[in-house]
């Protein structure tokens, strides 16, 4: 299983979406269940969000590599999280 990073704003709507979605993916698709997503609050964290290269929260990345940045709609985070499982 490939590492997932999610880095995020507490406040922000789109992110708040976005965690909603990684919990009804997981939900309908049980082989999802056990993905572990670290979760990088980006204002609380900048030491670690200043190492990447991303404008936009959500920014999803897997492995190191930047596979979604910005609004996420809801069909596409089960593709976004099978590739972890690839």
């Amino acid at each position: 299983m490939k590492r997932i990073q999610l880095f995020y704003l507490k406040n922000c709507p789109f992110c708040k979406k976005a965690l909603r979605y990684i919990e009804e993916a997981k939900a309908a698709h049980p082989e999802l269940a056990a993905l572990e997503i670290e979760l990088i609050e980006e204002s609380e964290e900048p030491e670690v969000a200043d190492r990447y290269d991303y404008y936009y929260v959500p920014t999803f990345y897997i492995d190191g590599v930047k596979v979604h940045e910005g609004g996420i709609y809801p069909d596409e985070m089960e593709p976004l999280l099978r590739k972890a499982l690839e």
